[in-house]
């Protein structure tokens, strides 16, 4: 079986110092998880996911759940209670939420038992809501983990790859209404860019949320191949890229802050205080995450969204 997750490989190596990036600590994002090592000693949670380390685990050594042994698996759901959710059950939940904003169901597909066919018929639209206001309703998928609610590359059981005409996550479908209702090119990508801001995800574990923002990013890569026929410029994945860092972010979804608390700053010299007290011995400062809200063209903190 071919590896789902390849960072070396294009388009992931062309961005993927920018796929690393935390936008609210202005650093990158951290592992979270003690899984991996480097020379028979394990990686802290706290460091920072960076090129040089991914080179001496081995990039290719992060990879989807599916792709896993079942002890990792297990180990994964007792310490960090890791799960992961059926492609069919993330259908079912995405048609729900579907049924609920067109007023009617079998919009995108029929479901049959774990299976489903797309419909063939373009998508209608009521007076009251263009295709428009679809690809730029806002959603939010909670500790997505890979993100198989907003794309489906893959079933989440077999890791077989899903054709695109059968995908069934939240931008799929977004981007399946910008395909039946575009024609040139430059309005296909004004609208899939589009799609992309508005879609967003938060995960805990770095590891996992560098899975779903590869994901993303090879999705765009997939649907503009298979409308355009060609591969997407530098610019054009460094523009997704960004837009993917900034909307799929890594938060502790209780506290809505950083991971192990504000960082640390680098080489900053100890003073007399610090060493009384023992700088090691203070509680790390909390630091709220921060989101970006494309169409208004301003940042805010997650908490101070949920308070709006």
């Amino acid at each position: 079986m071919s590896k789902l997750i390849e960072l070396n490989k294009y388009p992931v190596k062309n961005v993927l110092p920018l796929l690393l990036k935390d936008m609210t600590t202005k650093k990158n994002i951290v592992f979270a998880t003690n899984e991996y090592s480097v020379g028979g000693q394990p990686v802290k949670e706290t460091e920072q996911i960076t090129i040089d380390v991914l080179s001496e685990i081995g990039e290719n050594v992060i990879q989807p759940r599916v792709s896993k042994s079942r002890e990792q698996q297990s180990e994964r759901t007792r310490r960090k209670a890791e799960v992961f959710t059926p492609s069919w059950i993330c259908n079912k939940m995405n048609n729900h939420c579907d049924t609920e904003w067109f007023g009617r169901e079998g919009v995108f597909n029929t479901e049959d038992g774990q299976t489903w066919k797309p419909t063939k018929a373009k998508v209608k639209f009521s007076k009251k809501s263009t295709w428009q206001d679809y690809v730029d309703s806002k959603r939010l998928e909670i500790t997505c983990g890979e993100a198989p609610y907003i794309v489906s590359r893959y079933d989440t059981t077999t890791a077989d790859l899903i054709p695109i005409k059968n995908r069934i996550g939240i931008l799929d479908r977004k981007i399946r209404i910008v395909n039946e209702n575009t024609s040139e090119e430059k309005e296909w990508m004004n609208w899939v860019i589009r799609a992309f801001e508005s879609v967003y995800g938060y995960e805990f574990q770095g590891d996992n949320l560098l899975i779903a923002r590869v994901n993303l990013l090879i999705t765009f890569v997939d649907y503009l191949n298979d409308r355009w026929e060609r591969k997407p410029t530098d610019a054009e994945l460094k523009k997704i890229a960004k837009i993917i860092t900034w909307n799929l972010w890594q938060m502790d979804g209780i506290t809505g802050t950083v991971p192990f608390g504000k960082p640390k700053e680098e080489n900053k010299q100890i003073s007399l205080f610090d060493y009384m007290v023992g700088i090691n011995d203070t509680e790390p400062e909390e630091m709220d995450c921060v989101i970006y809200d494309w169409r208004s063209k301003v940042s805010i903190s997650y908490n101070d969204m949920k308070k709006s």
